[in-house]
C-alpha cells in the first residue's frame, strides 16, 4: 500500500516552525500537540469525512474536531445556516428570537432540560453548572469522579488523567491538580471518588452530604476511553443524590447527542437534575449550554444569585448552526443511518485488529469509541483503563497517519453522518494495514 509520508521538506515542519515562534509550543490548545508527529497536524481543508494536510494528503478523519463534527466537515445545513446567520449581521451582545427557540428544541429532546442557558466552551459550561449548583443548595463541596474530564477550570480541574503511581489507593483517590497555576486551596472543596462504586459514593454522602452541592460526571465516561456505567450504578446515583438534596449533574459535553437526540441519559434510562451540553451542539461552531430543571436553573441571574453573563453568549452564528443541527437531528432516519453504520464499523474495527494479531479492546458507544491498545477484556474504570499499551498506541496513529487515516492521539474517536460505508471500508483496510505494521515492528 503507498504510503502517506511527508516529503523531505514538508510544508508543515516549516508552519510549526512558524508557529513557535508566536503561539506557546506552536499550538492554540495543548492537546493539539500529536506525540506521533511530535507536532500538531496542520489541516488546510476538510470536507465531509476528509481532511487535507498542509503537504496536500488527504485523510479519513476518526477524530472529527474531537467530536464536534457530527454532521461532517462542511455539513451543507451548517453551512447554510451560518449564511443565513451572516444575513442578519455579525450579532452579539442582543437577544434575537432564535435563542429562544433553540433553547425550546433543547428541552424538547434532552430530559432534564426545562430551562437553558448558552455559553461557549466546555470549560466555562460546567464551571457555570457547579456555580448554579452551589447556589441552589447553598453548599460548596462537589463530588467528581477519577478520569472524568470536565474542562480545564480551576473547579473541576482535578485528577482528570492522574498517574496511577500518584493518584492513590483505588477506593480513596488523591485530589491531583491537573494544571500548574491552579490554587491549593480549590481542592478543598472537591471530592474525587472511583466510579461505578456506589459504596463509595454512599459512604461520602452519607458522611458529608450535608456539605456537598452537587456530584457531577460523565455518564459514558469518553474522556476515560469510553468506560460505561455498571448496571444499576447510575440508578443508584440518582436515588443517592435526591434523598441528600444534592445536585445530579451529567456531564454531556461528550456524549450528548451520539446514542440519540435525548444524550446518554436517555440512553441509559437516569435523568440528572442537570446537565451540560456542547461540542457538536454547534454543528462545529463554538457553542455550549448548561441546562436542567425550571426549580434548580432558577437559581441562575437575574432569577437567583448564580451570575452568567457573557458578550459571546448564544452569538447568532452558532445559533444558527444549532437551530440546523437540531432540526438534522430530529430526522429518525439521521440516527438509523447512524447506527448501522456504527454497527458495521465496530464489527470490522474489531476484525481488523484481530486479523492483523494486535492487541486492541474496541469499546463503542454510539459515534465515538475507544481504542485500548494490549487490553483484551474491557475496562471498567480509569485505573483499568490506563493499564494499556501507550506505546504501542503511539507507533499505531503514526502507522495510521502514514496511511491517510486521521486518529488524534487521544481516550476518544468518532465518525460523522457524512461518512459513507465506503469511507468506513476503505478505512477499516488502511487500520489493518496499519496495525499489521505495528505488529511485525
Amino acid at each position: 500500500m503507498h504510503l502517506n509520508t511527508a516529503p523531505p521538506t514538508s510544508k508543515a515542519d516549516d508552519l510549526f516552525e512558524f508557529a513557535r515562534q508566536y503561539l506557546p509550543g506552536g499550538v492554540s490548545a495543548a492537546a493539539r500537540v500529536h506525540p506521533s508527529l511530535g507536532r500538531p497536524f496542520f489541516a488546510t481543508r476538510g470536507e465531509g469525512a476528509r481532511v487535507w494536510d498542509a503537504d496536500g494528503r488527504e485523510y479519513i478523519d476518526l477524530n472529527m474536531s474531537f467530536g464536534a463534527a457530527l454532521l461532517g466537515h462542511g455539513s451543507p445545513v451548517i453551512r447554510a445556516a451560518i449564511e443565513a446567520a451572516l444575513g442578519v449581521g455579525v450579532l452579539c451582545g442582543f437577544e434575537t428570537p432564535l435563542q429562544a427557540e433553540v433553547a425550546r428544541k433543547i428541552t424538547e429532546v434532552v430530559p432534564c432540560a426545562e430551562l437553558v442557558r448558552f455559553s461557549q466552551s466546555g470549560t466555562e459550561t460546567t464551571w457555570h453548572a457547579v456555580r448554579t449548583a452551589r447556589a441552589y443548595t447553598g453548599r460548596t463541596k462537589v463530588v467528581k469522579f477519577e478520569g472524568h474530564f470536565h474542562g480545564f477550570n480551576d473547579v473541576l480541574g482535578y485528577s482528570m488523567w492522574p498517574p496511577l503511581n500518584e493518584a492513590g489507593p483505588p477506593e480513596a483517590p488523591r485530589t491531583i491538580p491537573a494544571s500548574g497555576g491552579m490554587p491549593p486551596s480549590g481542592a478543598s472543596e472537591i471530592i474525587v471518588l472511583p466510579w461505578n462504586d456506589a459504596d463509595a459514593l454512599e459512604r461520602c454522602l452519607s458522611a458529608q452530604g450535608h456539605e456537598i452541592a452537587a456530584v457531577i460526571m460523565e455518564p459514558i465516561a469518553h474522556n476515560a476511553g469510553t468506560i460505561m456505567p455498571a448496571p444499576g450504578y447510575l440508578q443508584a446515583v440518582r436515588e443517592m443524590t435526591r434523598q441528600h438534596g444534592v445536585v445530579l449533574i451529567f456531564d454531556e459535553i461528550l456524549s450528548g447527542f451520539r446514542t440519540g437526540p435525548g444524550c446518554a441519559q436517555e440512553y441509559l434510562g437516569v435523568t440528572p437534575d442537570m446537565c451540560t451540553l456542547g461540542k457538536t451542539l454547534g454543528g462545529g461552531t463554538p457553542l455550549s449550554a448548561f441546562v436542567g430543571s425550571r426549580e434548580v436553573m432558577s437559581a441562575v441571574a437575574p432569577l437567583g444569585t448564580a451570575v452568567h453573563s457573557g458578550t459571546f453568549n448564544a452569538h447568532t452564528i452558532p445559533i444558527f448552526a444549532a437551530n440546523a443541527f437540531l432540526d438534522e437531528i430530529a430526522d429518525p432516519g439521521f440516527w438509523s443511518g447512524l447506527e448501522a453504520n456504527e454497527s458495521f464499523f465496530y464489527t470490522g474495527l474489531r476484525d481488523a485488529f484481530r486479523d492483523a494479531g494486535l492487541p486492541v479492546w474496541v469499546q463503542a458507544a454510539g459515534a465515538r469509541f475507544s481504542l485500548h491498545f494490549g487490553l483484551e477484556e474491557e475496562p471498567r474504570s480509569y485505573r483499568e483503563a490506563e493499564r494499556g499499551d501507550g506505546t504501542m498506541a503511539t507507533a499505531f496513529y503514526g502507522a495510521a497517519l502514514d496511511r491517510g487515516v486521521y486518529f488524534h492521539h487521544a481516550r476518544h474517536h468518532g465518525f460523522s453522518s457524512m461518512h459513507t460505508r465506503a469511507d468506513l471500508e476503505e478505512a477499516l483496510g488502511r487500520i489493518e494495514a496499519a496495525a499489521r505494521s505495528v505488529r511485525s515492528s
